[in-house]
């Protein structure tokens, strides 16, 4: 009986997190001119107050400069960030990281350059 009910528990806790999964990608913009970082953040879900986009954190040269909580992702498929980064130069490097709420993160990195990003 015990082992029934173990092999139940854990048929449920894989089930849980077979369907959590991490970003899939991260489509990173900076406007130089304006200073405006915006993250596009892919990540597909049926459910996005359940399953979604609960954190985003932004580095820049390795140091940790913003992390915003979210409370469920905008829409099914993505979601979008942006933010003022004033002290930015040519060189630069911006880390954006997304983390699943259920599971799992992503990380893409950038170096600013007089150009847009993508």
């Amino acid at each position: 009986m015990k082992g029934k009910i173990v092999l139940g528990l854990l048929g449920i806790f894989i089930s849980y997190f077979a369907y959590a999964h991490p970003p899939s990608d991260i489509k990173i913009n900076f406007d130089p001119q304006a200073k405006i970082l915006k993250a596009t953040i892919i990540h597909n879900t049926n459910n996005i107050e359940k399953h979604y986009i609960g954190e985003v954190e932004i580095y820049l040269n390795g140091k940790e400069i913003i992390s915003q909580k979210i409370s469920k992702q905008e829409n099914a498929k993505e979601q979008t960030a942006m933010y003022l980064i004033s002290d930015v130069k040519k060189g630069d490097k911006i880390t954006v990281e997304a983390y699943c709420s259920i599971s799992g993160v992503l990380k893409k990195t950038i170096t600013v350059d007089d150009k847009l990003h993508n």
